[in-house]
């Protein structure tokens, strides 16, 4: 999967959570009145939301989780119905203290009572359609769903107005949506940008969001005929320049932070269970390295040239993935080696095979410098292993150089029908997952990977900077 689902109960939480605090907070500002009837009109319009608040927790918090743990029907219909009545009688008893609300009450109390069950079964709809494996992922579910909470938030917001004044509808269905879609706009356009050193673009972006937040406030100006109204124009520019865009950055780091923090404990686990794997799958090294000097040896007395040959380059792959491969840098010239050892062993292998076509070129002119071993290895590995058939015509063509600074790797080979003994966990090929992890870890913006296949045939290009 290429994303997770959002825990979907937590938002709503704290959500719903946001937009009573603002509801009440809003109330309380408002202010009491010196007469009686302030005093009631203002216990009201606080008490009121509150108790539709802790409904609300009750049911979502409480009996559905319970319900859904349990299965228990009986329990969720009374509960459901014990609460409802509760909330009810509570909620008209706060209402009665605001004053001569009582149709507006009723018609706020069916329509909350409606609007709940309708998101948790439009919510249930939207899984069942869009939720994997229905897609290959979670984005468009998790899209949906977010859309879906600020729906129905502006819903009950609309049939909340017994409690709820216009200075709350401006805040939460247009303020906060302007400063989300703002800190996004930031994210992804301006400060990605900035990251990655491309300053034109940021620039572009910025001049683009201030020049537009001019042309709607001479706009609203114009129709309004009041020409100050620029000047909060320029002041929501200075508002964003100076605080929401340098205090989003700060989150934004923070969580780059984390994220590189869990990338590296994850490349580091990964490494780990690889090497325990490793560990765990070898004989005792020194009696195989013992074995192979006495097979080299007794090759070299027998005249078996191509056989000592052998035996030789598999010793030396076998040093490498003993020591250079638990290194985080190698130089480029090892890991070269170690691929040059492998294709004359697969050569050595495939001597024989006349519809087999390969194809090697390695240019080591400019082969300078170190990397992370083992990056190159997997794809040459995964040509050998899926692109040759023992009844049709195949072909390998691998293509390795260097400019200064930078490695750039080529490999292209037939593709045939799967065999249906072939284990489908191996399609990728061996290691494949872990070299893109570690690409993404050590060369983050400094590496270029691209993977076409078809029926036919399969394409990789690997760039690596490594300066």
């Amino acid at each position: 999967m290429k994303s997770k689902s959002l825990v979907f109960r937590d938002i709503e939480w704290w959500s719903v959570t946001f937009v009573f605090l603002i509801i009440i907070i809003t109330n309380i500002l408002m202010g009491m009145g010196n007469g009686y009837h302030d005093m009631m009109r203002f216990f009201g319009k606080v008490a009121m939301p509150i108790i539709v608040y802790l409904g609300f927790y009750l049911m979502h918090l409480v009996i559905i989780p319970k319900y859904l743990r349990d299965k228990n029907v009986l329990h969720l219909i009374l509960f459901s119905v014990l609460t409802t009545a509760i909330m009810g009688a509570l909620s008209g008893l706060a209402a009665s203290a605001i004053g001569n609300v009582h149709t507006q009450f009723f018609r706020f109390f069916f329509s909350v009572i409606a609007l709940y069950p309708g998101y948790l079964l439009t919510a249930i709809l939207i899984k069942r359609i869009f939720y994997p494996p229905a897609f290959n992922d979670f984005q468009i579910y998790n899209g949906l769903r977010l859309i879906m909470v600020f729906v129905f938030i502006s819903i009950f917001l609309f049939i909340s107005q017994i409690f709820v004044n216009d200075v709350v509808l401006v805040v939460i269905l247009m303020i906060v949506p302007g400063v989300l879609l703002v800190v996004l706009y930031n994210y992804f356009l301006l400060y990605k940008n900035k990251l990655a050193g491309k300053i034109k673009p940021y620039r572009w972006y910025l001049w683009c969001l201030f020049g537009f937040i001019i042309l709607l406030f001479i706009i609203i100006s114009a129709e309004n005929n009041v020409p100050e109204i620029i000047l909060f124009g320029f002041g929501l520019i200075a508002l964003l320049f100076f605080v929401i865009f340098p205090l989003s950055e700060l989150v934004f780091r923070k969580y780059d932070s984390v994220i590189g923090k869990i990338d590296t404990l994850s490349v580091q686990v990964n490494q780990s269970s690889a090497n325990l794997s490793f560990l765990r799958s070898q004989i005792n090294p020194h009696f195989l390295f013992n074995a192979l000097n006495t097979l080299y040896g007794t090759a070299l007395i027998e005249n078996a040239e191509k056989t000592s040959d052998g035996i030789q380059k598999l010793g030396d792959m076998m040093r490498f993935m003993l020591h250079e491969n638990q290194m985080d840098k190698i130089p480029l010239s090892r890991e070269i080696d170690y691929l040059r050892n492998y294709l004359d062993l697969q050569m050595l292998r495939f001597a024989k095979e006349d519809h087999l076509d390969v194809s090697i070129q390695i240019a080591e002119e400019y082969c300078q410098g170190d990397i992370s071993p083992m990056l190159l290895i997997p794809f040459v590995e995964n040509a050998f292993k899926h692109g040759i058939s023992t009844k049709s015509k195949s072909w390998i063509k691998i293509n390795l150089r260097c400019l200064k600074g930078s490695v750039h790797l080529d490999v292209v080979n037939s593709m045939h029908p799967k065999k249906v003994t072939e284990d489908p966990k191996d399609e990728s090929g061996i290691g494949l997952e872990n070299v893109k992890s570690r690409l993404a870890h050590f060369y983050p913006q400094k590496h270029n990977l691209t993977i076409v296949a078809n029926d036919t045939e399969h394409f990789v290009h690997l760039s690596v900077q490594l300066q």
